[in-house]
């Protein structure tokens, strides 16, 4: 083990180190996705702004932010192997710095939590265990090329799109919201796992079996395509049954956008997987608000 990680007396010589400790470029998923709540809730926007802006918080910078900082402590090793240069294996966040931030920035979203209503507290827990429970030992989710990205998947995308709805609502939203936040939480899947590619090196050395690990590139993002394509179309099945068939169109046009998005994924998964990741995932992204829009005319409950 390396003296960085074992020395509990040294201090941060860079704060902006905790900046990238917890990864700003990572919140904006959940803050999406918490923001599509919101509107597909159909409550009124002005009146709520204070909740709006306090469950963002919480979505990206803290809960988001926390599971980096967990996730970077928990996997220091396997980064001293595919990013070296990253805060703690680097020891520019030395001795146990990394962990207590992360421990203490779990205690802070369980705070926030607490203000924002009962439903969004109990998601608020379900965020800060499952992020440990996808890096920490015994359990470490990530190990596992399914689970590991159906957990993050699900806090990415998933809850903070039931929080969004719920905190607004302040009650648990209609079976029609949790059913398109969970569609699109599976569709996330296949995003997951299009990311694992740029850690497949150290993946291997370390025993994480990942999809790429599993099964290769090239297979693994087959099965990411179809991961994030399937969800999706149930999501224009649904829209067309409840009446909402312009906002099922559309969202339509962006699958098909996707679909030849992926079609150059998978000539060379591995070489076009940040590509695609800057297109393809962009239209999925964007189909998520149209599809919350077109929610908003049946209401939060």
């Amino acid at each position: 083990m390396s003296v960085n990680y074992i020395k509990q007396n040294q201090s941060i010589s860079n704060p902006l180190a905790v900046l990238e400790l917890i990864k700003p470029i990572t919140w904006f998923p959940p803050m999406w996705a918490y923001a599509c709540g919101v509107i597909s809730s159909g409550m009124d926007i002005v009146t709520n702004l204070g909740l709006i802006i306090l469950g963002i918080v919480l979505a990206g910078p803290v809960v988001c932010g926390m599971s980096q900082a967990a996730n970077d402590w928990c996997d220091r090793h396997v980064d001293a192997i595919n990013q070296p240069n990253r805060p703690i294996p680097s020891g520019r966040i030395p001795g146990l710095w990394g962990l207590w931030i992360a421990i203490s920035m779990s205690a802070i979203a369980l705070v926030i939590g607490w203000q924002i209503g009962v439903w969004g507290f109990y998601a608020t827990i379900i965020g800060v265990a499952a992020a440990w429970a996808y890096s920490c030992e015994p359990i470490r989710l990530k190990r596992s090329g399914w689970w590991g990205p159906g957990i993050v998947a699900l806090c990415y995308e998933g809850l903070p799109w039931f929080t969004g709805a719920a905190v607004m609502s302040q009650a648990f939203p209609s079976l029609k919201i949790v059913l398109i936040a969970a569609l699109y939480a599976v569709g996330a899947h296949g995003i997951m796992t299009l990311n694992d590619f740029k850690a497949l090196k150290g993946d291997r050395q370390t025993g994480i079996n990942s999809l790429p690990v599993q099964f290769g590139p090239n297979k693994a993002a087959k099965i990411a395509c179809w991961v994030m394509t399937i969800p999706q179309l149930l999501v224009i099945i649904l829209m067309s049954s409840w009446g909402a068939a312009g906002h099922a169109v559309f969202i339509g046009c962006l699958v098909v956008g996707q679909f030849l998005a992926m079609r150059k994924l998978l000539k060379d998964p591995q070489k076009f997987a940040p590509w695609y990741n800057a297109t393809g995932v962009l239209m999925f992204v964007l189909g998520m608000m149209v599809c919350a829009f077109g929610l908003r005319n049946f209401g939060a409950f």
